[in-house]
């Protein structure tokens, strides 16, 4: 029987959620219930498998459980890019190894689902910013990264722009940057406003319980029991969108590996701040090298004008940081963000937060039949809103028996490789990460 050794632990406010402010009551499952398919996480992933499941078959009874609110989790703390392009984390300027085109055909079947969702729940388009980003560079390196990466498009005739330091600092306001490499198909999300909109949706046509963990489930009959603190739930099947709460549940064990990262956000920019910045008031920043700082503006269509800075990252197996940890990045990102902005030199983050991600060693999801009736949709290797979306679409066609081309192409993925045994693997992991941070340096 599988049974959860443990349940998410978010250290930090999730920024993204409380500047939208207040979300409407929960409804904790607190009395037994049925279900054709249960859903184990409200991310992008569940989610989007509880919109595919309807889509295929509008009569499912479906019954989501989220251990805590939607938005709160790794869903509503991650930087909001849903990228279409490859954008491989390990790689030295985010080519993949080869020919992308599958994968980019995939990702942009992931926005267009997104974008659809939009439009039927009547999310705010703002949340759903269709403006695309930018490869920021601050070193001749950052430049050479950025021109690899725009060569490798080039061959998959995917367009781009290389910008220069004028246009960066037009774009940003800041004097840092001494190149740019635009790519149009990023959708910019305000991460937390689009889970929130797409469960506001789907309430109407599911049985959405929030502040629900599942702590387990087992066999009944042909079926399953699923297990949370207060009653439990009898289905048929079950998607496990929960990432990589995956090994929380005894699969995969000692295969995936788990990075935490960290943000900050400023404080609501005072006009006189806003003056003195410059700059176009809402645009996103991704660093030439992985391993470097991202940056974001957002405007008051996306919950006030602030910057948001993500930088440092830790391997933790337990998926849990420190209070110290927290502080201890808030003093880097500090540092960053003086670098960006002199302009606005010494302004302190009003929040400071961490959120979990989850990789394979070899860059593969589980997304799949992993014991019978019952599916996974995790394993995002650090982009949650693309692959996320796909692995919920994916595990919810196969719950259904459809293929896809999607369904294809994930069933088609070797498992997650083996690590290291412990301590040799966060050993080994943190040391490769503190060197990689300190590769990207100014980046």
């Amino acid at each position: 029987m599988p049974s959860a050794v443990r349940l998410p632990v978010h250290r930090g406010p999730a920024a993204w959620n409380l500047i939208l402010g207040p979300q409407p009551d929960p409804l904790p499952l607190e009395a037994d219930r049925t279900a054709d398919v249960v859903i184990i996480g409200g991310g992008f992933a569940g989610l989007s498998a509880a919109r595919r499941l309807l889509q295929i078959d509008p009569a499912l009874n479906v019954v989501l459980l989220e251990a805590g609110r939607l938005a709160e989790s790794s869903a509503g703390r991650n930087s909001g890019f849903m990228i279409d392009l490859p954008h491989e984390l390990t790689s030295d300027d985010y080519a993949g190894a080869g020919d992308d085109r599958a994968l980019i055909g995939l990702n942009r079947q992931a926005i267009d689902f997104g974008r659809q969702a939009v439009a039927e729940y009547g999310i705010k388009p703002d949340y759903f910013d269709e403006c695309g980003k930018v490869n920021g560079a601050a070193t001749a390196g950052g430049d050479r990264h950025n021109a690899s990466y725009a060569r490798h498009l080039a061959s998959l005739g995917e367009p781009c722009e290389l910008l220069d330091q004028k246009q960066v600092q037009e774009l940003t306001g800041s004097p840092h940057y001494t190149s740019g490499l635009y790519t149009p198909g990023t959708v910019v999300l305000q991460p937390a406003g689009y889970i929130r909109g797409l469960g506001e949706g789907l309430k109407p046509k599911i049985g959405l319980h929030e502040n629900t963990p599942a702590t387990g489930f087992e066999r009944a009959g042909s079926g399953w029991i699923v297990k949370t603190p207060k009653a439990k739930v009898t289905t048929a099947k079950i998607i496990l969108a929960n990432n990589g709460h995956l090994e929380s549940f005894g699969y995969m064990r000692g295969r995936l590996m788990h990075v935490m990262l960290y943000a900050s956000m400023t404080p609501e920019l005072t006009d006189d701040q806003i003056r003195a910045l410059g700059g176009a008031s809402r645009w996103g920043i991704t660093p030439s090298d992985p391993m470097g700082t991202t940056m974001r503006r957002i405007d008051t269509g996306q919950g006030g004008n602030r910057i948001i800075t993500r930088t440092c990252s830790h391997f933790r197996p337990n998926m849990e940081v420190s209070d110290r940890g927290i502080r201890w990045a808030a003093g880097v990102q500090q540092r960053k963000f003086d670098q960006r902005f002199p302009q606005l030199k010494g302004l302190q983050p009003e929040y400071s937060w961490a959120g979990h991600l989850c990789l394979s060693y070899n860059g593969v999801s589980v997304m799949g039949e992993i014991e019978e009736a019952v599916y996974s949709a995790c394993v995002q290797n650090g982009l949650g809103t693309a692959r996320g979306t796909l692995t919920g679409i994916g595990a919810a066609e196969m719950a259904m028996g459809v293929q896809s081309d999607i369904t294809r192409y994930f069933t088609a993925e070797d498992v997650p490789s083996k690590l290291p045994p412990e301590p040799f693997s966060t050993i080994g992991a943190n040391a490769y990460l503190r060197w990689k941070e300190w590769r990207a340096g100014a980046e």
